[in-house]
């Protein structure tokens, strides 16, 4: 829906959906909004991962309500939008669901129509259709009911009666969802009975639907109010009413995975966090990325792009890391060459992510020991060659072990060492991380890597609380023992997928 400019002068406000809380349920069109906006006006329930599509420079205004607190009134809010379309090229209006749905995007969109400011609608998903298909719940069902209404639970206060019809829910509906209707649950029940609905009909709240966080309450509109006072749930919630509810029963496949509800910390670099945290998202944990450490530069980068121009010079290059090769094939390019520079020379990746790196670079390793530590590309190398006289560059990160390359030097090759990269510690967040880990809110904290330990312990400590400690291998496991942290669970195969296998 595209209303069209009323002058030459006003960009345009996108009022867009962000759907309920599961980042994958963002569409494709709000997707590509967020990747070019100016400015993202949000509210309380959109999700970080949703803002984090943002441009780095976007501004971003917070409007958002929490526990009946507003943070603006919706007058204000629509001013606002009024303000900055005229000042921006493109707004988003980022609203949690749908914003024609108990959303007030209609009465922003009019404020916008008044004003002269174009805007477009771009729907999203709303929490009453998938709040209980997460709970297992569908809310329409061959053979049990055809029909279904969405109605808010907390009408305006200010308007006389209601402008729900409630003989209409009682009777002549089959499914019942309720927006924001926690508070006023029991009232609400007993309007639906006087109406005609059967007390014993099946009902169910569900509190912060498709997050890892969520909980799902059954009962009957008789006993539901109390059972969800007893279980503590609050805002935010959906509210189902209708025979549909018993299906939950044989279709809750949400909370069916095996990580649902545990809450992971990763301490891998952020930018290489997300595959690890987008799969440990769909077992079902709650992930709550705390990097660090960055991946930056080394201090000195003319040893590397020095060791790339010269690159026919070796025998063997050997990669520990992912980002070694990255690294690398960068320096590669500014030399003005590419991977055909590299024929005749062997090349050696410590394990299947580095060489699966070497491969997306358009060559393909000669070498992958079947254990991923620094002391199997030894042995594996003495078995491929014959290393008196080689000529043997190591990629790395700044700091690495000196194990590979002594023990290279005690076998007669000749070792050129060059930094790839370094880490540097990135302890942001880290009060908010030590009170998770002090209230016993945090089930697991993972390390990929020595670096990510010893920059954990320098910003947090080595006190996990009730937290158990996952560690992608032996050497990582020694560096965590070391510093006095407990590990519980360590990767057989040394790798992302191997510590996901392990940590399920």
């Amino acid at each position: 829906m595209t209303s069209e400019p009323a002058s030459e002068a006003p960009g345009r406000v996108y009022l867009v959906g962000a759907g309920p809380g599961d980042p994958g349920l963002l569409t494709l069109r709000a997707a590509e909004l967020l990747a070019r906006a100016d400015v993202v006006v949000y509210d309380a329930l959109v999700s970080p991962q949703v803002l984090d599509r943002c441009p780095p420079d976007a501004e971003r205004v917070y409007v958002g309500k929490r526990g009946g607190e507003h943070s603006r009134t919706q007058e204000e809010i629509n001013a606002l939008l009024v303000e900055l379309g005229r000042r921006h090229a493109a707004v988003v209006r980022l609203k949690g669901g749908d914003p024609f749905v108990f959303g007030r995007g209609g009465e922003e969109a009019l404020a916008l129509v008044e004003a002269g400011i174009p805007f477009e609608v771009v729907p999203g998903v709303t929490a009453g259709v998938a709040a209980p298909a997460y709970a297992g719940i569908p809310v329409t069902h061959r053979g049990i009911t055809a029909s279904v209404a969405f109605a808010t639970g907390h009408e305006d206060p200010d308007k006389p009666g209601s402008h729900l019809d409630w003989d209409q829910l009682g009777r002549g509906v089959g499914t019942v969802v309720f927006y924001m209707s926690v508070g006023r649950m029991a009232a609400n029940f007993d309007r639906l009975v006087a109406a005609g609905r059967s007390p014993d009909t099946p009902a169910a709240a569900v509190e912060w639907g498709t997050y890892p966080r969520q909980r799902v309450v059954q009962g009957t509109v008789s006993t539901l109010p109390a059972r969800v006072a007893e279980a503590g749930i609050g805002a935010p919630a959906i509210v189902v009413v209708g025979d549909v509810v018993g299906l939950r029963e044989r279709l809750a496949w949400f909370e069916s995975r095996p990580l649902f509800g545990r809450r992971i910390v990763v301490t891998r670099a952020r930018a290489q966090a997300s595959d690890f945290a987008a799969a440990l998202e769909a077992l079902g944990a709650e992930v709550l990325q705390f990097p660090t450490i960055r991946i930056v530069d080394p201090a000195d980068r003319e040893p590397l792009r020095r060791a790339a121009a010269e690159a026919d010079r070796f025998d063997w290059i050997v990669f520990t890391s992912v980002n070694g090769v990255a690294r690398y094939w960068s320096a590669l390019r500014e030399s003005g060459l590419d991977t055909r520079a590299l024929a005749g020379v062997s090349l050696c990746a410590i394990g299947p992510a580095t060489a699966a790196a070497i491969e997306m670079e358009g060559a393909r390793p000669d070498l992958v020991p079947e254990r991923y530590v620094a002391e199997s590309v030894l042995e594996a190398l003495e078995r491929e060659a014959d290393l008196r006289g080689a000529r043997i560059l190591l990629a790395r990160a700044e700091t690495a072990r000196s194990v590979l390359p002594d023990t290279l030097r005690e076998r007669g090759a000749e070792v050129v060492e060059v930094a790839a990269y370094r880490t540097v510690p990135d302890g942001a967040e880290a009060q908010e991380l030590k009170t998770l880990l002090r209230d016993g809110a945090i089930d697991m904290v993972t390390f990929t890597a020595s670096s990510t330990v010893r920059n954990y312990v320098d910003v947090i400590g080595s006190d996990v609380g009730r937290a158990e400690v996952a560690s992608i291998g032996p050497i990582t496991s020694a560096t965590a023992r070391e510093l006095g942290l407990p590990v519980h669970v360590e990767a057989a195969e040394f790798t992302i997928p191997g510590l996901i296998r392990a940590i399920r």
